[in-house]
């Protein structure tokens, strides 16, 4: 469990005497974030609902927190006339040479090829939030980095007097002016995830496309190749749900109330600057992602054209090496006959005009499929 205090210049910590101690009163200005674990929050649950009821004078409705609960949700959004719900799937990436090590062993011990390196160290899980007017809880997975690394930056955005006081420091930097602005930077740090690991799945994909056009090579990956253009369209179907998720979250904010203050508008301002900078993340995410799916779908396509051209190579050129010999079969047939009376059955230069006959007779045919091409490369 992790609660800040959040004013336009500082953050704090709340000092909790214990890990179940909340908030019950607001603070005179700022807002607060409650961010809590998903096993947290559930075996917590009365006490957090309860110091929600103090502090915004509003609970969760049961349907949402079954939604913050559910491990399995795609991202979606909701509301109600006190606050909005927005379940985002976060992006976990695992590091380090252990887990891949450990796995790796696994799949050898089972028999199994063991798939993509880095399709195998994607994770995703739903991370809730619920935006009030002052306050902002957030549920994430027990394991998440999401949570720690943007209290990090929180926290040392505090200590930074340039970013703390500056309203146009964008992304993760500065101090956030609203449980909604803090909702939108957090998610904007997740899809940032999704950005990075397009270089990686090009890099992997790319790989396999020069194995699949490789002249010499024989492509085995077959699994591994499957098990990529699964988790392509997953990752597509995943980023479709950020993506509708959002732009409810992007049509509910034309349908704010905002004050007439140039603060309040120009806070207002911001947060729609920010939903639309998240859905551009997403828009690039999904079209790289099409396009890893139509260069990979190419390249297969393309590496059985290149087979089915050296088949019909190795056709051509067997057929031609064929009727080359075929006169030659046939004349050996016929001096091969047992007959008593032949034509130059006994005649000592029989045997070498023969010879040479059959010599003239295939050079003639193999000059003449030469100059048809028939005995060369359709590379060539």
């Amino acid at each position: 469990m992790r609660v800040f205090s959040i004013q336009s210049s500082q953050v704090q910590a709340w000092p909790s005497p214990s890990d179940t101690a909340l908030p019950e009163a607001m603070p005179e200005q700022g807002f607060v974030w409650l961010a809590f674990s998903r096993s947290h929050f559930e075996q917590h649950l009365p006490a957090i609902q309860a110091s929600l009821q103090l502090l915004t004078g509003q609970s969760l409705v049961d349907l949402h927190v079954s939604d913050l609960l559910n491990g399995q949700l795609p991202s979606r959004y909701d509301f109600t006339s006190h606050y909005d719900l927005l379940v985002f799937r976060r992006l976990a990436q695992q590091t380090g040479t252990t887990p891949r090590h450990n796995e790796t062993k696994a799949a050898h011990a089972s028999g199994k090829r063991p798939g993509p390196p880095i399709l195998r160290r994607i994770d995703t899980s739903p991370v809730g939030f619920a935006v009030f007017e002052r306050v902002l809880l957030s549920v994430h997975p027990d394991d998440c980095a999401v949570r720690e690394a943007y209290a990090s930056r929180l926290l040392n955005a505090t200590g930074d007097k340039t970013l703390a006081h500056d309203p146009r420091s964008a992304g993760a930097r500065g101090i956030p002016l609203s449980p909604a602005d803090m909702m939108l930077r957090i998610v904007s740090q997740m899809v940032d995830a999704y950005l990075d690991l397009r270089r990686e799945l090009s890099r992997q994909l790319d790989h396999w496309q020069a194995e699949l056009l490789h002249p010499q090579a024989r492509f085995r990956r077959w699994d591994a190749l499957l098990q990529a253009r699964l988790a392509l369209h997953q990752l597509e179907d995943l980023c479709d749900d950020q993506h509708t998720a959002m732009l409810g979250w992007n049509e509910t904010l034309d349908d704010w109330v905002v004050s007439e203050d140039p603060t309040a508008l120009r806070e207002h301002e911001l947060l729609k600057v920010r939903c639309r900078d998240v859905l551009e993340h997403i828009d690039r995410v999904v079209h790289h992602v099409r396009r890893l799916e139509h260069n990979t779908e190419t390249a297969v396509q393309m590496h059985f054209n290149a087979q089915g051209n050296r088949t019909n190579d190795i056709m051509r050129t067997l057929t031609a090496l064929t009727a080359i010999f075929l006169p030659l079969n046939l004349i050996a047939a016929v001096f091969g006959m047992n007959f008593e009376f032949m034509p130059w059955l006994h005649q000592a230069s029989a045997f070498w005009w023969t010879l040479g006959g059959m010599a003239a007779v295939a050079a003639t045919l193999g000059l003449v499929f030469w100059r048809k091409r028939y005995l060369a490369r359709t590379g060539d």
